[in-house]
């Protein structure tokens, strides 16, 4: 047998992730604040990067004129420049609005709840040393209001007696919001409804044994135990709903409200509908002319030049893959509107049942990339605010074999129950038979389902006398 070394050559299809392509994922997949982010941080790394921000009319004209003049033969600046200064909006619809203000300006500090109780303490009649004490306590409430350590650990640590802390601390459980500082939910609900003038004997029993029931509407063992009537039982459990179980979270804390930046705007323009890409209130980012003329200028084998091509070519990746992010994003988001153009013209109940395969088909692209290019992204309606993801929902298919979105149904079933008689409130078979009756075919289940997702609860919760 011979054997020798030999030269073949062999075909093979095989998927790179280059660091390029990486980085266009990842771009395409970020949200508006945290791609803006990225930006920041490219621009701290890399000289040849520079955001310009200029009114749009002069971007525009100086791009005309930039595309006009292609004498460099070192680089390909065309290709770089064909990718600059692209607005992605419907003919005649513009985004630019020269009295917008940053409403920013308008917002108020916010207070923390801490901040609010210690407020209250500096203006008491305490003594230095009892005042110490109440911070202590103050300190030790967690976001909700409540006491997280015990009176005899705050004695330890002030080197105190157990009765003066006890002494400080119902000082504070008198502060705004009434019912902060107590240990327990039960002693919260004391708390305000002594503030209130409201306990009695009936509601301290009420709520020392029958928060399950007030939870759960089981109003008969109220009756019983109490030894009032259904009507007088459901009294005193409504005054017990209407007290704040959480009385700190009025307040700012580490679960503060978060604030949404859409990363598209959608109007109506006439009979059609404007879609605009949020791009940063027309910044751009620039090839900064100065490395231009050094490159222009050195030599090719020269150290700088070397280190100025590379910054180059990291720079151009960047800037093509952020306008390729928003080419994808205007014609996903164009897809979902054409899709829906009923819910836009008519409201939720119209909301049909959209796949990422029926926008994928639309756009000539995979199921992924749309997935990517929706993922955390949140559309500016007129008719609110909404993740893109909410309009890809799944559904029930009626009798005239149209899909029927889950959203919809949810509100068809939000709608007959406002309009129940509440003391014969309807069952989830009931309901279930009524859209059955309307052509949309629903088990009780997914009725349930649907109504635990809305936070409605059970109908024999929802009973009153």
């Amino acid at each position: 047998m011979r054997m020798g070394y030999e030269l073949t050559i062999e075909q093979q299809q095989k998927l790179v992730m280059t660091p390029e392509l990486k980085l266009a994922l990842k771009i395409l997949q970020l949200p508006t604040v945290e791609l803006e982010e990225l930006i920041q941080q490219e621009l701290e790394v890399n000289p040849v990067l520079e955001l310009v921000e200029e009114p749009k009319e002069e971007r525009q004209s100086e791009d005309q004129s930039k595309k006009t003049d292609v004498k460099d033969k070192e680089i390909d600046w065309k290709e770089y420049l064909q990718f600059q200064g692209k607005s992605y909006c419907l003919d005649g619809f513009d985004s630019s609005d020269e009295n917008e203000h940053s409403f920013d300006n308008f917002v108020s500090s916010s207070v923390t709840l801490k901040d609010h109780l210690l407020f209250q303490l500096h203006l008491s009649l305490l003594r230095h040393n009892l005042k110490d004490i109440g911070e202590l306590i103050i300190e030790s409430l967690d976001e909700n209001g409540y006491l997280t350590v015990s009176i005899a650990e705050l004695a330890e640590m002030t080197r105190s007696d157990e009765n003066t802390v006890e002494k400080v601390l119902s000082i504070v459980q008198t502060f705004d919001p009434i019912g902060v500082g107590a240990r327990n939910l039960k002693e919260c609900l004391l708390i305000q409804l002594n503030f209130q003038g409201l306990l009695n004997e009936k509601t301290q029993k009420l709520i020392d044994q029958h928060l399950d029931d007030i939870a759960s509407n089981r109003l008969n063992n109220i009756s019983k135990s109490l030894g009032v009537s259904l009507e007088k039982a459901q009294q005193l459990s409504d005054i017990i709903k209407t007290l704040e179980p959480k009385p700190g979270r009025a307040f700012e804390g580490s679960n503060a409200t978060k604030y949404i930046v859409p990363d598209v705007y959608i109007e109506k323009v006439g009979e059609d509908y404007g879609i605009i890409i949020n791009d940063y209130n027309n910044s751009s980012l620039r090839i900064n002319q100065y490395y231009k003329n050094i490159l222009q200028q050195e030599d090719k084998s020269s150290q700088a030049s070397q280190y100025i091509n590379s910054k180059l070519s990291s720079a151009m990746w960047l800037i093509k893959s952020i306008e390729q992010r928003k080419t994808t994003l205007y014609n996903v988001v164009q897809a979902i509107v054409e899709y829906q153009r009923e819910f836009f013209d008519k409201g939720v109940m119209y909301l049909k049942t959209m796949t990422l395969k029926n926008i994928a088909d639309k756009v000539n692209v995979h199921e992924s990339t749309v997935s990517r290019a929706i993922s955390g992204k949140y559309a500016q309606t007129n008719r609110g605010v909404y993740e893109i993801k909410y309009f890809f929902s799944s559904g029930i298919d009626n009798q005239a074999g149209d899909g029927v979105s889950s959203e919809s149904i949810k509100k068809m079933l939000k709608n007959l129950i406002d309009k129940e008689n509440h003391k014969r409130p309807i069952s989830d078979q009931y309901i279930a038979d009524i859209l059955t009756k309307e052509g949309i075919a629903i088990s009780r289940r997914t009725v349930a389902k649907y109504r635990d997702e809305l936070g409605i609860p059970a109908s024999s919760k929802r009973k009153r006398y």
